[in-house]
């Protein structure tokens, strides 16, 4: 890995791949370390000051690792801890997850948006500031989605039960008119192809994630720089629970990919982060 130090990236699990490969196709040349936190997956229904907890440790861990820049990309954890990250570690660049009410609000021609999330995201301040900043006259309407998370971490994505749910939460967002439909969880974008099934045109998907990448090589430029050349990235990833379990779902969840990783095991002991072996498997996207 690069002596630059690494762009690090975590999710408490596959969810923030979505982000992950954005930040690759947008930064090709820089490292990049990603942890799943599958030990403690979904952090939606846990309390604010629990995934705080988990945040600040994996924050240390990657620092630990040569994480230079931290991105957040998960939601719950951006609501739950962004700005306590901040003050913890005020020398380390951090960059997190916002539901997209702002460009969905600027492009509604209903009216009315909808917004998919957990309920930790729904609870933060980060989502009642944008509600106070953008909103205006707008109907911004939030649905809790308990499921989708699971489903995405099973590889469930295009089945009947996962269409049904996503009937389920859908369908009560159409009927109120909305025509913009902002995905406020990293894992839905998984979803597409089933969400796109249902919606069958009537909204348009907002996915924060390109703008995430976006944001990430804009901080790069304020601390380095910019983006290195002559370099080919490569990229280290870590779960907190069964290795093999990461490994088959990145190459499900990226099969485009065309890079190689490392795949190896955290383990969480008395609410530390620890990695014994640095290299455990290794795994070609391909």
């Amino acid at each position: 890995m690069s002596d630059d130090g690494l762009i690090a990236v975590f999710d408490s699990g596959v969810g923030g791949l979505s982000v992950w490969r954005h930040i690759v196709r947008q930064l090709p040349s820089e490292d990049t370390l990603y942890l799943a936190d599958q030990a403690h997956v979904p952090y939606g229904h846990r309390s604010l000051s629990e995934v705080r907890q988990f945040c600040s440790e994996i924050g240390r861990f990657l620092l630990r690792q040569g994480a230079t820049i931290i991105v957040i990309a998960c939601n719950t954890a951006s609501a739950a801890a962004l700005k306590y990250l901040r003050d913890v570690f005020p020398q380390v660049p951090f960059v997190g997850m916002e539901p997209a009410v702002k460009p969905a609000v600027a492009r509604t021609q209903s009216g009315a948006v909808g917004v998919l999330a957990t309920e930790a995201t729904f609870q933060g301040e980060l989502f009642s500031s944008l509600l106070d900043r953008y909103a205006g006259d707008v109907d911004v309407i939030t649905q809790v989605c308990p499921g989708l998370v699971d489903a995405v971490e099973a590889g469930a994505l295009e089945t009947a039960e996962t269409e049904a749910l996503l009937r389920t939460y859908l369908t009560p967002l159409l009927r109120a008119g909305i025509d913009q439909l902002v995905l406020g969880c990293t894992h839905y974008p998984f979803l597409l192809p089933t969400i796109d099934r249902v919606i069958e045109g009537r909204a348009s998907i907002i996915d924060p994630a390109p703008a995430v990448a976006r944001q990430t090589a804009l901080v790069l430029a304020q601390t380095r720089g910019g983006a290195r050349t002559g370099h080919v990235g490569r990229h280290r990833f870590y779960t907190t629970a069964d290795v093999e379990v990461l490994r088959g779902m990145v190459l499900r969840l990226l099969p485009e990919s065309g890079c190689a990783v490392e795949i190896n095991r955290a383990r969480w002991v008395g609410g530390q982060l620890f990695s014994r072996h640095p290299v455990s498997r290794r795994a070609i996207l391909r």
